[in-house]
């Protein structure tokens, strides 16, 4: 069953764990909080250990008893160094491998583009571990009460646990403000504290040494990969504070602390990367600046701090949907039994776990969030532990903005900056083009070439859907400043796709070539086409975004007019034999060898995009439910959260609660909630959270709908804090699966359409004069 809002309230008094308005702090070891990940064991595998982060130091804590690890990163810590991958055949060949594709040689083509177009090396830099910090425990024998929990709502990850009649509680913080890891150990009896502490790294070059009389430094060098040597330097430097005991260093690099009631371990990571091409940084120097700065600070200020600061953040949106009594169940239980039970709790907690995530992974001044996050124990990770621009990167960050994140979009801003530099030359010596070009993945050193293999990285438009985030980012906030210094980023990805657009010979529209679908074979002799479905929708939404832009700043007035010739000139969305949306400009869908593939790459234009829509374009959006039928609701686990988004903008919340039930589940979500692809990739976690907004509230322009596919599975609930385009922040209270209340707060003047329910209401809004509607204003 699920609770009424009363319902709710009295559980609370109880001791269930409901989500309400106080959101309570810190609850005891038997009524978790509803923002926190709890256990009754140590975590035995890297994916049920917890995670922290503050954007650029991540830490992954698995709760042991006699011995702890936390295993580290540092978000610019990579293999190898800055290198321009673009193949010196690429531009002489190209104009053939263009006639192949048109003429339907595509087996041809493929074989000619993984000779001469893809980049040298044939793979980019993976994202890489820096090593492991070991506390070993020496006789501590049996321990009993354990629990280990994550608070979302503080940031901090505590292990618990009875051991000889001592209480030992360990904490661990990454703080964004000093930009440390600290860790905090007690015993609740004098002198009963024992530890021995070590750095640990698998990297190269590693040397472990005394840092004065109660520290330790480790120094390394980052490896090699597909031939490109490693260039980086990088240091873990590490101070302790002691109450009570003393403390010693071992020959072999460890510290040895006997007889403390108390340690405090402050940790700093650097590398030397300073900027994708400049990597004369000092890593000494930083990690022993940081460290300096909170000298005689004590480990509940530097807790303090950090739960401010990412509060900030992440208090901004509360959702409560209700509490079932299988919310008291530890976490990994919960998602062993979510495919049986009822606990809208669940959905709620995987919806601020992303948010806390997103806050730990993606900070400004940091890298973006990859594949796994800020999170990984390995030198070689699945796919590279990359940005994966043909969905992956921009899945990351679907819930920024409406979620009340828009900070965390910063570092993937700058990547965008970058990317437009290494582009241009990408651009100039493969393509002979203006403006700027990124395939389907980049790495720290921001390489832009296909990589991997014509058939997976020959796809020209990943830069450009990029450019769809930096106006996002505008059209939430409307900052003039801000449009005009992502501007020439949008332009230039224009212009590059003016001067490479073909004039397909068979029907007259202008299409990308070569490209594809991504990553699906189409059974026509491979993957390479010309003018897939997703690039045009990707390039109708650039160059329409572009133009609003241009007319915004007043500029560009020449590039304008071409962009509008061009947009004109896409070949247009198409609906096949089956009755489903084409995804290439041949009706080839009912001949692909995977039938239920994982992307779903032509509904671009449903979602993320809106040109697909059940009001606007009836017929395209049926056509779109029939390929969703066709593909099927599982998939991986980030394709899976697309499918949620998907039948979410169809209107079709029961539809998309049900995908978003089998994504919870012990099939696509590991113990500590990260998302199963599988293996672990984050994505899935953003995906699913932005499917749950997507549920409740959608926004396009100046037009906000409200419950827009409300599942029957959430009769009640509240979310506070959401975002709609244009600056407004939204509340919604709903009661029996209708609108109770919304409050909406403009921050800007000017006329909105609210809709709800097929009705809709337009309303001239004042800055800073919240508006309250409920469901009899539209009726």
């Amino acid at each position: 069953m699920t609770f009424s809002r009363r319902e709710t309230m009295a559980a609370m008094a109880a001791g269930t764990a409901a989500i309400a308005a106080a959101r309570p702090r810190g609850a005891a070891a038997d009524t978790p909080a509803p923002t926190t990940l709890w256990y009754r064991q140590p975590a035995t595998e890297w994916t049920q250990a917890l995670p922290i982060g503050n954007g650029r130091l991540g830490a992954m804590l698995f709760g042991g008893i006699g011995q702890e690890r936390l295993q580290l990163n540092e978000s610019t810590l990579w293999a190898g160094q800055p290198y321009d991958p673009v193949n010196p055949q690429a531009k002489a060949t190209l104009p053939k491998v263009r006639d192949l594709i048109f003429a339907g040689k595509i087996a041809e083509a493929e074989t000619l583009a993984n000779q001469t177009l893809m980049a040298k090396p044939l793979a980019q830099m993976p994202y890489q571990t820096l090593g492991d910090l070991i506390l070993d425990f020496p006789g501590l024998g049996d321990a009993i009460a354990y629990r280990r929990d994550l608070d979302l709502d503080k940031a901090i990850a505590t292990t618990r646990f009875d051991a000889n009649g001592v209480t030992h509680v360990r904490q661990v913080v990454a703080s964004p403000a000093d930009q440390i890891i600290a860790v905090h150990l007690t015993a609740s009896k004098a002198g009963k504290l024992n530890v021995d502490i070590a750095l640990r790294s698998t990297q190269r070059d590693i040397r472990v040494m005394a840092d004065g009389p109660a520290g330790l430094l480790l120094t390394g060098r980052n490896g090699a990969s597909k031939g490109i040597e490693g260039n980086l330097r990088f240091a873990a430097r590490l101070t302790t504070q002691i109450e009570g005991g003393r403390v010693t260093h071992s020959a072999d690099g460890h510290l040895s602390i006997r007889g403390a009631t108390s340690v405090t371990l402050l940790l700093a990571m650097a590398t030397s990367y300073k900027r994708f091409d400049d990597v004369s940084g000092d890593p000494l120097a930083a990690t022993a600046a940081r460290l300096a700065r909170v000298k005689g600070r004590s480990f509940a200020q530097i807790a303090a701090d950090t739960a401010a600061a990412h509060q900030r953040l992440f208090r901004r949106v509360a959702l409560d949907l209700g509490a079932t009594p299988a919310a008291q169940l530890p976490t990994d239980q919960r998602i062993a039994a979510s495919q049986t039970s009822d606990d809208p709790a669940l959905s709620a907690l995987y919806f601020d776990y992303a948010r806390y995530l997103l806050i730990c992974a993606s900070r400004p001044g940091g890298q973006p969030a990859n594949l796994q996050g800020l999170w990984n124990d390995s030198l070689s990770p699945p796919w590279g532990s990359k940005y994966t621009i043909n969905i992956n990167t921009q899945m990351n960050y679907w819930p920024d903005e409406p979620t009340a994140l828009g900070e965390c979009v910063a570092p993937l801003v700058e990547m965008v900056r970058d990317l437009a530099i290494t582009g241009e030359r990408t651009a100039r010596t493969m393509y002979g083009a203006r403006g700027w070009v990124a395939h389907h993945n980049t790495d720290l050193w921001r390489a832009t070439a296909p990589i991997d293999g014509a058939e997976f990285g020959l796809w020209p438009t990943g830069g450009a859907w990029l450019c769809t985030h930096l106006w996002d980012h505008y059209d939430y906030g409307r900052d003039p400043t801000y449009l005009a210094s992502i501007y020439p980023l949008m332009a230039g990805a224009a212009r590059f796709f003016i001067d490479t657009l073909q004039r397909d010979p068979t029907t007259g529209f202008i299409v990308t070539n070569p490209s594809m679908s991504p990553e699906n074979p189409h059974g026509h002799g491979g993957t390479l086409c010309a003018g897939p479905t997703m690039d045009m929708g990707i390039l109708r939404d650039l160059f329409t975004q572009t133009i609003e832009a241009a007319t915004i700043l007043g500029t560009d007035a020449a590039l304008v007019a071409e962009m509008h010739t061009a947009r004109d000139k896409l070949a247009p969305y198409k609906i096949g034999r089956q009755g489903q949306l084409q995804e290439w400009q041949q009706d080839w869908d009912a001949d692909a060898p995977e039938q239920n593939h994982r992307h779903v790459s032509h509904l671009y234009g449903l979602y993320p995009s809106r040109q697909i829509t059940p009001d606007g374009t009836p017929d395209l959006a049926a056509a779109a439910r029939r390929t969703l039928e066709i593909r099927g609701d599982r998939a991986t686990g980030w394709a899976t959260a697309w499918r949620i988004n998907l039948w979410a903008r169809l209107r079709e919340g029961d539809h998309a609660y049900d995908i978003l039930r089998f994504l919870l589940g012990p099939e696509r979500t590991y113990p500590n909630m990260f998302d199963a692809h599988p293996p672990f990739q984050i994505d899935g976690n953003f995906g699913g959270a932005a499917g749950i907004v997507a549920m409740l509230l959608d926004s396009h322009g100046d037009v906000i709908d409200l419950l827009p596919a409300l599942p029957k599975a959430w009769p009640t609930g509240r979310i506070t804090g959401l975002r709609a385009r244009g600056r407004c922040s939204v509340d919604l209270y709903w009661q029996d699966g209708h609108l109770d209340r919304a409050i909406l707060r403009p921050e800007l003047s000017g006329p909105r359409t609210i809709r709800l329910a097929g009705k809709h209401r337009t309303l001239t809004f004042k800055a800073d004069r919240p508006v309250s509607l409920t469901r009899k204003d539209f009726a």
